[in-house]
């Protein structure tokens, strides 16, 4: 293939064709600094315009409903996560809206992030056009555009991950003061992010040690305050978990733990070949470009500097490491959790090479990218909203925009007050707290259908209401019996209808409670044989009830 190609690279360096000139001057102001930059705003504006036609009849992921649940109070932790994403959040709150479009583009402003702290590695063992190819291999992985739109613990560390490298790879490298502070700032920016960037912070102390310069890095006072300053940064939230019960340890270990040696080997062993699965499109283009080159790697791999030497550890670290303890503690270990430490194998592989990459192929790449995002903005996102709007989306994120209103509906019936609390389906409630009009506090408390819910009395005194899905026994037994705990509750049935351009699409059925305020007067709720009448369809243009 690449012997095919060579030729043609050639003629096209000689004399391009008109339609690659464009490309050409883009890429000659990669090293004057505005190329990457225009390439990251434009990845972001074609993946928020995906989003926003894809997701035309879908509300947001509960994950991100999560995130920003868990934000609206600023704490040094939360029951599930560490507490960087719901800072994030909302900061990000405090400038943009609660909408559906402000939480996609701050998925995506975190990607763009994430990809130029790659492109600050890169430029340390490259220059020009290897720096761009890096960027387009990565963005030929789902980990920037369909994983990152789910903005929670895994990928708030597209950003924290390569920022935590770079500085620890400057630190190793230069053993300055200044340096030093900032890689043990940032990886424990990492670990608030998710603790498995303890995988990461292993990674580099393992990269130290067997790197040939470990005497000149440990014999410095780099290491030592890098770890000072680490544990420094990480203590409040320590004395947090320490106060607290550790509860998202707990909760780690009660959901991911347990497995059996065969079946956490044989996890260990799906992790790997899944990692290996997802970076398989960008290896093939690699391969493609380098063609009879790629008969060089051996050689310069021996050949490879001390840089990208440190990468290359910290690399195998990120991948070893989680497998080895999936076998060594029983835990689950799905590849999807290494999406974030991808971006070393790129560097690795387009910066160690020793020739250069001809235009020929660096424009060629860059259409393929550019290619791949304009087919998916004009054919795959109608696509995928027309067959949404008939086949929903399987967390009901097609209904939950439409559900929360009709529940605020309900309870403005029966108070005049905003609804302070929601509770029910645990991601019901979510979307109760973002999408409904008075964005009443999600009531962990309520949300348990595993044991009987519990809420305080002032809860039961200020009211709050409670949704589950209508097939939902479990979850609408638990609430009903939590809410006749109260001097009076309304339970009501209804059913939503989602429409695209029109057209009417899926259904769902919900079950509502609502227990109002107990110091208002009683309203009676309606007889069994008047339920009928609280059934209500609603569509997606705008809600209509019958």
């Amino acid at each position: 293939m690449y012997l095919a190609f060579s030729p043609m690279a050639a003629r096209s360096e000689a004399s391009p064709a008109r339609w690659r000139r464009p490309f050409l001057s883009w890429m000659d102001g990669i090293e004057a600094g505005w190329a990457v930059p225009l390439l990251l705003i434009g990845f972001v504006a074609v993946w928020q315009a995906f989003l926003a036609i894809a997701y035309f009849g879908g509300d947001l992921h509960p994950d991100v409903l999560e995130t920003w649940t868990l934000g609206r109070s600023i704490e040094w932790g939360y029951s599930k996560h560490p507490p960087l994403m719901g800072w994030i959040a909302r900061a990000w709150t405090s400038i943009f809206p609660l909408s559906n479009w402000s939480f996609q583009l701050m998925a995506l402003t975190n990607s763009a992030i994430a990809l130029w702290m790659v492109d600050l590695i890169s430029r340390r063992f490259a220059r020009g056009d290897k720096r761009l190819v890096v960027l387009l291999l990565l963005m030929l992985l789902p980990t920037y555009q369909f994983h990152a739109q789910r903005f929670n613990a895994n990928t708030v560390l597209l950003a924290t991950w390569p920022l935590a490298t770079y500085c620890f790879l400057r630190s190793f490298e230069t053993r300055h003061f200044g340096w030093a502070v900032a890689a043990g700032a940032t990886a424990a920016l990492a670990m608030l992010g998710k603790y498995y960037s303890v995988f990461l912070i292993a990674s580099f102390a393992f990269a130290a040690i067997v790197h040939p310069q470990r005497r000149a890095y440990f014999g410095s006072s780099a290491p030592w305050v890098s770890i000072a300053v680490g544990l420094a940064a990480l203590s409040p939230h320590m004395h947090w978990l320490a106060t607290t019960g550790a509860k998202p340890c707990a909760y780690a270990l009660a959901t991911h733990a347990g497995k059996a040696f065969a079946p956490s080997l044989l996890e260990a062993l799906l992790f790997i070949l899944g990692v290996a699965m997802v970076l398989a499109l960008p290896a093939a283009a690699w391969v493609l470009i380098v063609g009879d080159r790629l008969k060089k790697f051996s050689e310069d791999f021996r050949a490879m500097n001390a840089g990208l030497l440190l990468l290359f550890l910290v690399s195998v670290g990120t991948i070893l490491f989680p497998a080895i303890t999936t076998v060594a503690l029983g835990t689950d270990m799905p590849p999807i959790w290494a999406l974030q430490g991808l971006f070393l194998f790129a560097i690795l592989i387009v910066c160690g090479a020793s020739y250069p990459i001809e235009r020929f192929y660096s424009i060629n790449l860059a259409v393929l990218v550019i290619g791949m995002a304009i087919l998916a903005v004009a054919v795959v996102a109608p696509v995928h909203a027309l067959y949404r709007n008939i086949y929903p989306l399987h967390e009901g994120r097609n209904f939950y925009q439409l559900s929360a209103e009709e529940l605020t509906r309900q309870w403005r019936a029966h108070s005049d007050a905003t609804l302070p609390a929601a509770g029910g389906d645990d991601d019901l409630a979510f979307s109760l707290a973002f999408y409904s009009p008075d964005h009443p506090l999600y009531e962990e408390r309520l949300v348990n259908s595993k044991t009987e819910p519990s809420p305080d009395p002032i809860t039961f005194e200020h009211g709050w209401a409670a949704l589950c899905f209508g097939g939902d026994a479990a979850c609408i037994a638990v609430m009903e019996r939590t809410a006749a705990r109260a001097n009076r509750f309304v339970k009501s049935e209804f059913v939503v209808e989602s429409t695209l351009l029109g057209q009417s699409g899926a259904s769902e059925r919900f079950t509502a409670l609502v227990v109002p305020p107990s110091a208002e007067p009683t309203i009676a709720p309606p007889p069994a044989s008047d339920i009928s009448q609280d059934f209500s369809a609603v569509r997606r243009t705008r809600p209509k009830w019958n």
